[in-house]
C-alpha cells in the first residue's frame, strides 16, 4: 500500500514512512495532517491563561543550545526567594491565571526543599492553581546531585502540590546528537523512563522536541516514535490498572495519565555556544508539525509555541495539524533569552481576535483541555 494510501486510510506509519513524509509537498501534508485535527479537536485552538516563572537561571550543567542558564561567577545569574516568587503569584492570580509554569536551572546550590516548599506556599495560598512544574531534566539533575530516586522525586512533587510536568528536556532523544548539544544531561532513556512513572501515577505531562539546530530529519522521526511508543505503554498501563480495579474496559478519554501534548519547539539561535547558521524555514517548521500530527496518533493535541515561532507562524500552524498555541505566558525568559520575541507574552485578547480572524475557534482551556470558554 502507498504512503498516499495509507494517510487516505488513517493508518498508522512507521520510521521509514515517516521521512517519506517530508518528501511530500507541503500542501498534501497540510491536507492530511488537517484531517487528524479537525476529526480530533474539529477547528478549535486551543489557549489558556499562564505565568511561566523560572526561579533560578543558575545551573551546573552547560547545553551549547542554552541562553538562559549562567553559572555562579556570571553577573546574570539569579535565585528568587520564596517571597518574590509568591509576589509574582499574587500579581498574576489578579489577572485571572489559572496555570503556573515553573521551570528552572539545575543549581546546585538549592536543596530539593527548596524547590518542593514553592510548590507548597502556591498551593496551599491559591488551590485552584494548576501547578505544572519539574522536568525530566530536572528531577534526573535532583537523583545526580541529592541521591534522591525518580519514584521520591515524583512523590514528593505530588505531596507538595504539582499537578502535571512540563515536556522540557527531551531536546533530541539521539545520544549521538546530545552529546554534541547537552553533554551531561538526563539522557533520552531516562528522560522517557521519568515520564513513564509519572503517568503510572495518573498524572498528565507533554513532551517536546527542539528542532533546528544540528539534527536531521531522521532524528526527528526517531524521536516522535519514541514518544509515540511511550504513549501507547502509557495508556496500556493504564487501561490494565482500570480493568483491574473497576472490572470494566474503559475508552480511550476515560483513561488517566499519559502525554497531553507534543510540542515542536524551534531552535533559537542567539547568545548560545552551538553556533548554527542559517534559519530553519517556515516551510520546514510547517512540514515537521504536520508530520507530529500525523506519526503521533496516539497524542491528542499538538502545541505550535508561539513563543519559539512567532505568532504569526503558530496560527498558520493551526491548519497544518496544530490545536494549540500554548498560553499568555506573562514574562518569558528562556526562549527570548535565545533571541525569541516572547519576553513580554501574549494578551488574552490579541489571541481571541487573531484566532478568529483566522476563521478558527478560539478555546480557553486549562491545563488538562477541560474548556472553559468557546469565543465563537
Amino acid at each position: 500500500m502507498s504512503l498516499i494510501d495509507k494517510l487516505e486510510n488513517g493508518q498508522r506509519l512507521g520510521y521509514d514512512e515517516g521521512l517519506a513524509l517530508y518528501d511530500l509537498d507541503l500542501f498534501t501534508l497540510g491536507k492530511y495532517a488537517n484531517k487528524v485535527r479537525q476529526k480530533l479537536n474539529s477547528n478549535k485552538v486551543y489557549f489558556n491563561i499562564n505565568r511561566h516563572i523560572n526561579p533560578t537561571n543558575l545551573c551546573a550543567d552547560t547545553c551549547k543550545f542554552c541562553a538562559f542558564s549562567a553559572h555562579r561567577k556570571n553577573d546574570n545569574a539569579y535565585t528568587m526567594s520564596h517571597e518574590e516568587i509568591m509576589k509574582i503569584v499574587d500579581d498574576t492570580v489578579k489577572n485571572g491565571t489559572k496555570e503556573i509554569h515553573i521551570v528552572s536551572s539545575h543549581n546546585p546550590f538549592v536543596t530539593p526543599q527548596w524547590y518542593l516548599e514553592i510548590f507548597k506556599m502556591i498551593k496551599q495560598k491559591y488551590p485552584f492553581l494548576h501547578i505544572k512544574a519539574m522536568t525530566a531534566a530536572e528531577i534526573d539533575y535532583l537523583k545526580r546531585k541529592h541521591a534522591l530516586s525518580y519514584e521520591q522525586t515524583i512523590d514528593l512533587m505530588i505531596n507538595y502540590g504539582v499537578d502535571s510536568m512540563p515536556g522540557g528536556g527531551a531536546e533530541i532523544f539521539d545520544e549521538s546528537i546530545r552529546e554534541k548539544i547537552c553533554k551531561g544531561k538526563v539522557s533520552s532513556e531516562n528522560w522517557l523512563k521519568i515520564h513513564e512513572l509519572w503517568h503510572k501515577k495518573g498524572r498528565f505531562s507533554n513532551a517536546t522536541m527542539l528542532f533546528g539546530h544540528i539534527e536531521d530529519r531522521s532524528h526527528r522521526i526517531d524521536h516522535m516514535l519514541r514518544i509515540r511508543n511511550l504513549q501507547d505503554i502509557s495508556l496500556q498501563n493504564n487501561q490494565s490498572d482500570a480493568n483491574i480495579k473497576q472490572g470494566v474496559s474503559l475508552g480511550k478519554n476515560e483513561l488517566k495519565g499519559g502525554f497531553n501534548a507534543f510540542i515542536p519547539l524551534v531552535y533559537q539561535r542567539d547568545n548560545n555556544y552551538l553556533k548554527i547558521d542559517g534559519i530553519l524555514g517556515s516551510q520546514e517548521i510547517l512540514k515537521t508539525i504536520a508530520i507530529s500530527r500525523l506519526l503521533l496518533d496516539n497524542i491528542p493535541h499538538i502545541k505550535a509555541y508561539w513563543a519559539t515561532s512567532t505568532l504569526n507562524l503558530a496560527l498558520i500552524a493551526q491548519e497544518f495539524g496544530a490545536d494549540d498555541l500554548d498560553g499568555t505566558i506573562e514574562n518569558e525568559s528562556i526562549q527570548s533569552s535565545a533571541g525569541a520575541k516572547s519576553k513580554n507574552g501574549q494578551s488574552k485578547s490579541d489571541f481571541i481576535e487573531l484566532i478568529q480572524t483566522s476563521g478558527l475557534v478560539p478555546v480557553q482551556r486549562d491545563s488538562l483541555y477541560n474548556e472553559i470558554k468557546i469565543y465563537n
